[in-house]
């Protein structure tokens, strides 16, 4: 695959301004280890759209709060910068919960009342979401390597992200009723119902679903290189610096469904 060198020129670069920012951000939170950047619930497009897509221009984001880190902070600005022609909107955990309760079924919102770890509840939570407002779903960690709206086309209904193995659901693009996505709502509902974990949160809510959704069928997608990757401004103890082993990773999968 021929790559843009234009947009792997950002790519790089936007890594190498990450890589700063964490180095100088372990010198800051030494100094000043209880100070806290708030990301907003909500922030209206910076300049006005050029163009009108089927795929909404909202970037959608949640996390365990939004009192986060200086690099967290950093990576939130960046996706606002470089992509200055969408609204942004965060959401809590607590404003997760009742968003299922608003606008999916019981069995929806009882399933995921189930779960225990924040990272399987927002597998599922950006799935409802994207199906029932269309949008953009980036993680915390994760920014554009491009503006968005150069990367999506008028008339894309969806635009998965691949990366050398498979589609990942750290950045999601999709009009609202997307097969897929219900799909992957359906899948998730029913592993809870049968307490079908498997090798944790990745089988049980995560991109194993959403890959099982797909399938062999064609979808619109692109490269992770060039559209979105994680990890550049922020790590793990920069996430998680007010939940020391919160990441997903550390989960027992014993652990993930209430009885």
């Amino acid at each position: 695959m021929k790559l843009p060198l234009k947009i792997i020129l950002v790519n790089r670069l936007a890594k190498l301004f990450g890589a700063l920012v964490k180095g100088f951000s372990f010198i800051f939170h030494f100094l000043f280890p209880k100070k806290r950047f708030t990301i907003p619930t909500q922030s209206n497009p910076l300049v006005k759209a050029k163009k009108n897509t089927q795929i909404p221009k909202i970037i959608w984001q949640t996390n365990y709060t939004n009192r986060v880190s200086l690099p967290v902070y950093c990576n939130y600005l960046f996706n606002r910068l470089i992509s200055p022609d969408f609204e942004y909107r965060y959401v809590s955990t607590e404003d997760r919960l009742t968003f299922i309760k608003e606008n999916s079924s019981a069995d929806i919102a009882e399933a995921y009342e189930k779960l225990t770890d924040g990272a399987a509840q927002a597998d599922l939570w950006r799935m409802i979401t994207l199906n029932h407002h269309g949008g953009i779903y980036m993680d915390i960690d994760a920014h554009a390597v491009w503006p968005i709206s150069k990367m999506i086309n008028e008339e894309d209904e969806e635009v998965f992200l691949l990366n050398k193995e498979h589609y990942t659901n750290y950045f999601i693009a999709s009009a609202p009723e997307n097969r897929f996505l219900t799909k992957t709502i359906e899948t998730i509902v029913k592993n809870i119902q049968d307490r079908n974990i498997g090798r944790g949160v990745y089988d049980l809510t995560g991109p194993a679903v959403f890959n099982n959704a797909i399938g062999e069928d064609s979808v619109n997608h692109r490269y992770y290189k060039i559209t979105c990757i994680q990890g550049s401004f922020t790590n793990e103890h920069f996430q998680y610096i007010d939940k020391p082993r919160g990441k997903w990773t550390h989960a027992k999968k014993e652990d993930l469904l209430k009885d």
